[in-house]
C-alpha cells in the first residue's frame, strides 16, 4: 500500500487549504483513513479520520473549521482545512488503517502566517 500526499503551502491566517491523499496498492473496502499532523518539536497527533461508511472523528482543535471527506471510488481522503490558524503549522500526514495494519504517506507541509 502506498499513500500519496498533496495540497500543503504556504497560507496566511485566515485562510484555506484542501489536501488530498490518494491510496494505492492491495487495499481492503472496509478501512479508515485519516490524517494527523507534526508540529516542530510536537509528537505526531491526530487531525481527522473517517471510515468507510462511518462517521468522522476530529480533534477538538480542528472542529468546526476543518472537514475530511473521502472518495471510496477514487481510494481518496480529503482535509478541507478553513478558518486556518499559525498553530495549524505543521506536517500533514495522510494514514490508512486497515485491519490491523496501518500505512503512512510521506507529509505535505502547511505554514500558516500570521
Amino acid at each position: 500500500v502506498q499513500l500519496q500526499a498533496s495540497g500543503g503551502g504556504l497560507v496566511q491566517a485566515g485562510g484555506s487549504l484542501r489536501l488530498s491523499c490518494v491510496a494505492s496498492g492491495s487495499i481492503f473496502r472496509f478501512n479508515t483513513m485519516g490524517w494527523y499532523r507534526q508540529a516542530p518539536g510536537k509528537q505526531r497527533v491526530l487531525v481527522a479520520t473517517l471510515g468507510s461508511g462511518g462517521s468522522p472523528n476530529y480533534a477538538d482543535s480542528v472542529k468546526g473549521r476543518f472537514t475530511i471527506s473521502r472518495d471510496n471510488a477514487k481510494n481518496t481522503v480529503y482535509l478541507q482545512m478553513n478558518s486556518l490558524k499559525p498553530e495549524d503549522t505543521a506536517v500533514y500526514y495522510c494514514t490508512l488503517i486497515v485491519a490491523s495494519s496501518e500505512y503512512w504517506g510521506q507529509g505535505t507541509l502547511v505554514t500558516v502566517s500570521s
